[in-house]
């Protein structure tokens, strides 16, 4: 008698407002996503092929922020059909560098980029999916972190919560042994207030750390802005080098906290 064949778990990759380059780090990892494929059934993921399975899906990658009422609509679609959703990148998890509108007149830049704006229908406001759907997990970074990556999928494949470090950059600088820049040299970094995940690459190379992977659960914002004015920032530029692909997740409460002299 013929033993029934196991079904694989069912993988989906979606896209929303993004530069795609979240995608591009799961289509790298080359040996890994070999090994992969044959573990799940890679159901959704027009990246890679434009094969499309119905779900559900046993685990949903969300790549990108919520930009229009469509948008909205699509990724409560998205929810429903999945047993898990994790969101990768910091667009899906922060809002992304579009969400720099949120702090804007999105309708002002309608009118500068597009020569027929009234063809452009957009939210005023760039949002991470968890502001509209529960999300499982969310794998920050601009783009992700390829060894998180399959630690994300791995983990959920074998049912345990995935084990990603917490800490910020400044430990990852320690642990390579890079001299703190800010204490050497009086370069502005976000490194003590940024969750870890790049390898602490922009110290190591003498500059300060530009906050890709977003605020730590723990990072205190309203301690480190006085010291980025004393290395030379006036608010203006301490604004300008928060809001950048993390704009919204390094909002402007940290301004508001901060003590004043």
């Amino acid at each position: 008698m013929n033993t029934p064949q196991r079904a694989l778990p069912k993988l989906a990759v979606v896209k929303l407002a993004s530069c795609d380059g979240c995608q591009l780090t799961l289509l790298n990892c080359e040996d890994e996503l070999l090994a992969l494929a044959g573990q799940v059934e890679i159901a959704h993921f027009l990246e890679a092929s434009s094969v499309v399975r119905p779900g559900p899906y046993d685990l949903t990658l969300v790549e990108g922020s919520v930009t229009t009422a469509d948008d909205a609509l699509r990724i409560r679609r998205i929810r429903a059909e999945s047993r898990h959703l994790v969101t990768i990148g910091a667009c899906a998890t922060a809002g992304g560098i579009q969400a720099l509108r949120n702090f804007a007149d999105v309708d002002e830049f309608r009118r500068t980029v597009y020569a027929r704006p009234d063809y452009i229908d957009t939210l005023a406001t760039s949002t991470p999916v968890s502001a509209h759907v529960d999300v499982d997990f969310e794998l920050r970074g601009c783009p992700i972190d390829r060894g998180q990556l399959l630690e994300v999928i791995t983990a959920y494949l074998a049912g345990r919560k995935p084990d990603i470090p917490d800490h910020s950059v400044c430990f990852d600088c320690k642990r390579r042994r890079t001299v703190c820049v800010t204490v050497a040299h009086g370069t502005p970094c976000l490194g003590p207030v940024t969750h870890a995940g790049c390898g602490a690459i922009c110290p190591a190379y003498g500059r300060g750390c530009y906050g890709c992977f977003g605020p730590g659960r723990s990072a205190n914002l309203p301690a480190l802005i006085p010291l980025l004015r004393r290395d030379g920032m006036d608010e203006a530029a301490v604004e300008r080098f928060l809001r950048t692909f993390n704009a919204a997740a390094f909002d402007e409460a940290a301004f508001d906290e901060e003590p004043r002299s």
